[in-house]
């Protein structure tokens, strides 16, 4: 199997707004990229394309410094390997990885450990609750893309703080190589056959996909965003099956048969599928009861020692070509609606992810609470011995 690596973010149960996972179109106008009147610019505080003397003036900026430090960006998450190679083939820009498989919790510690170094991160790729967090603690540079008004209201802090970049829905990716029967949605799972065979993404204690996993399954079997208790019941009855197994999947416990159904974002599972091809024949479905939708977000650190180059990447994550790159890692970009309607998007990369139907939907920040309480005192008893 190639080798890979997949970043398991723990984060907790962060919050999610309703926006552009549902397939319809959003404005797209997009923000003014002409020069500025001034030839000299503080890159460290211009807050868009314009105020940053355009685009060709920001490239030569961010050329001059010459390096960009992101941090938990793992090649194979969300094909951000891909990403960060074009960008440097492009700009001939280096990129200094800091701790590739790290949390959203360290990137924003490692703001406020190393802001005074060369060494700090420029940009964040976090949970939404984190960036709202560190726009609070006043560790955020205000920065609106050219293509900010693609990105919905609820999909961004409104003076540019911060803003979501991708996402993706939570699914059931099975092995339909050693399942001779079709999973077509939670209900699938409550059979004696999978004995030993469902796995999740974590701890729901203290990881985002396996946490809304348990509220995917509590929307299929009657609970509802502020009764998240449906969805502990459900995974109760696995454990005292024996199907629900508490193994961390990946794509080595899925290649070696140890996981035989994951639940997890789509995007993962997808991407496991082609890492154990043509070995496994991995299908994946998102359920059309107990939909859950996340997404990621971006934002530029008030302390990045290249602050040219920090923008100069962001324009370039929320061009046509860095949103397709994200879709082309099976990963919904924050604007595919609109360049679903403009005829922008890579209809290749579109057709790899699961269909979806209907409308997603989300937790306000009181359910997400109510829910999170509940988990963290419930999850062990739940599980008994099969605790993940």
């Amino acid at each position: 199997m190639k080798s890979n690596k997949f970043k398991k973010r723990i984060l907790p149960f962060t919050a999610v707004a309703a926006g552009s996972l549902i397939m319809a179109a959003c404005g797209s106008s997009t923000a003014s990229s002409a020069p500025s009147s001034s030839s000299s610019v503080n890159y460290s505080t211009c807050d868009s394309l314009s105020a940053c003397g355009g685009m060709s003036q920001l490239v030569a900026a961010a050329k001059k410094e010459g390096i960009l430090n992101v941090t938990a960006l793992p090649p194979g998450w969300a094909n951000y390997g891909e990403i960060m190679s074009a960008f440097k083939a492009k700009y001939g820009i280096k990129i200094n990885d800091i701790n590739p498989n790290g949390s959203s919790a360290e990137e924003i510690n490692s703001i406020k450990q190393l802001k005074s170094s060369s060494r700090a991160p420029d940009v964040i790729d976090v949970g939404p609750a984190f960036a709202q967090s560190a726009a609070t603690g006043g560790l955020l540079a205000p920065y609106k893309v050219a293509t900010w008004n693609d990105i919905a209201a609820n999909e961004k802090a409104a003076n540019g703080d911060w803003y979501y970049d991708y996402g993706g829905y939570i699914s059931i990716g099975y092995n339909a190589s050693a399942i001779n029967f079709p999973i077509t949605g939670f209900k699938s799972l409550e059979n004696p056959a999978l004995k030993g065979a469902v796995a999740l993404d974590g701890n729901p204690v203290g990881a985002a996909a396996a946490f809304n996993a348990v509220y995917a399954a509590a929307l299929a079997n009657g609970g509802s965003f502020s009764n998240i208790k449906p969805g502990l019941t459900y995974f109760s009855n696995l454990a005292k099956m024996g199907v629900y197994i508490p193994v961390q999947s990946s794509p080595a416990a899925i290649e070696s048969g140890q996981v035989k159904v994951n639940i997890d974002w789509d995007y993962l599972n997808v991407a496991y599928g082609k890492l154990v091809a043509p070995k496994i024949n991995w299908k994946v479905i998102v359920p059309k009861n107990g939909q859950v939708a996340g997404y990621y977000a971006q934002a530029i650190s008030k302390y990045a020692p290249d602050p040219a180059a920090a923008r100069l990447w962001e324009e370039f994550l929320y061009s046509n070509t860095g949103q397709n790159l994200w879709l082309k890692g099976f990963a919904r970009p924050v604007r595919l609606p609109e360049m679903m309607a403009s005829g922008s998007v890579n209809k290749s990369y579109l057709s790899a992810l699961p269909p979806v139907s209907g409308t997603p939907q989300f937790p306000t920040a009181s359910e997400l609470n109510t829910a999170e309480t509940l988990v963290a005192s419930d999850w062990a008893n739940a599980v008994g011995n099969a605790q993940g």
